[in-house]
């Protein structure tokens, strides 16, 4: 998706960001993605990592699309903006996960990468949204 088209859905929600559904926002519909795609990941770590970064990597992709739908449904714009910032903070806390795993050697080079751009592409659309709610 283009950031043209990105922007357009964005000033979209920007003049309406209380009607519809969570599920009708793109960035929430990519950041679900990033959950499957991370607890698949997650079921390669090593058993004893069960309680470490299995569990942290999984509470924190969670974080990301459930801070974008509280923030969708809070009552005021400032609210929904602030449930992005956390949104965004668990999404990099996602990512440094990511580099913990392959330079453990958990995860190889190519499942990194494959994950790590979804992960950046979240974390602009939630830039962009925030940006855009701003305005």
């Amino acid at each position: 998706m283009s950031f043209e088209v990105s922007f357009k859905i964005y000033k979209s929600l920007k003049a309406n960001f209380m009607t519809g559904s969570y599920k009708d926002l793109i960035v929430w519909q990519k950041a679900h993605a990033n959950t499957l795609a991370n607890y698949s990941l997650s079921k390669i770590l090593p058993e004893d990592e069960k309680f470490g970064l299995v569990s942290q990597i999984r509470r924190a992709v969670l974080s990301v699309e459930l801070n974008i739908v509280e923030g969708k449904y809070r009552n005021t714009k400032k609210e929904f903006i602030h449930f992005l910032y956390i949104a965004r903070g668990s999404n990099q806390e996602v990512h440094c996960i990511l580099e913990i795993s392959k330079d453990l050697g958990f995860i190889t080079e190519e499942q990194h990468t494959k994950i790590i751009v979804n992960i950046e592409e979240v974390n602009k659309m939630i830039n962009g949204l925030i940006n855009s709610l701003l305005k």
